[in-house]
């Protein structure tokens, strides 16, 4: 088994830049389910076959597909590796958040402070100021 390095900043800005856009993440997923051709692809969309393209190349830069050529045709398919490190990425962004959430659970959870606990001592002295000093 291979050991996933954990992604870079700069990959890390590629992968969310990439999956930004619902047709890249459709992209993605459709190269998930089987590899096809960019012009299968851009088939499916109402858009340009150059704008579809475009965003092949960003996912392709991002490394979430790889494309390769087979005669004239560029074929697209998903990544598994890339996408699992951004998978592991996310679940370690999730870990993190869940252990805070947690966290403020169990402040909400313990209870109050008595109010003797907090409140500083109020009595009153009971000495009589009307006495004057000596001497007046």
């Amino acid at each position: 088994m291979v050991a996933q390095r954990e992604l870079s900043e700069a990959e890390v800005d590629r992968v969310f830049h990439a999956l930004a856009t619902s047709t890249r993440r459709d992209i993605l997923r459709r190269t998930i389910e089987r590899e096809q051709s960019v012009s299968t692809l851009a088939s499916e969309y109402e858009m340009s076959f150059a704008a579809v393209q475009k965003h092949v190349a960003v996912l392709e830069a991002a490394d979430l597909i790889v494309k390769r050529a087979e005669g004239r045709e560029r074929l697209v398919r998903a990544n598994p590796e890339m996408i699992a490190r951004a998978r592991a990425l996310l679940a370690r962004y999730e870990e993190l958040w869940r252990s805070r959430i947690a966290r403020l659970d169990e402040l909400l959870a313990e209870p109050p402070a008595s109010a003797s606990d907090t409140t500083t001592d109020t009595t009153t002295d009971t000495t009589d100021d009307s006495r004057t000093e000596e001497g007046d």
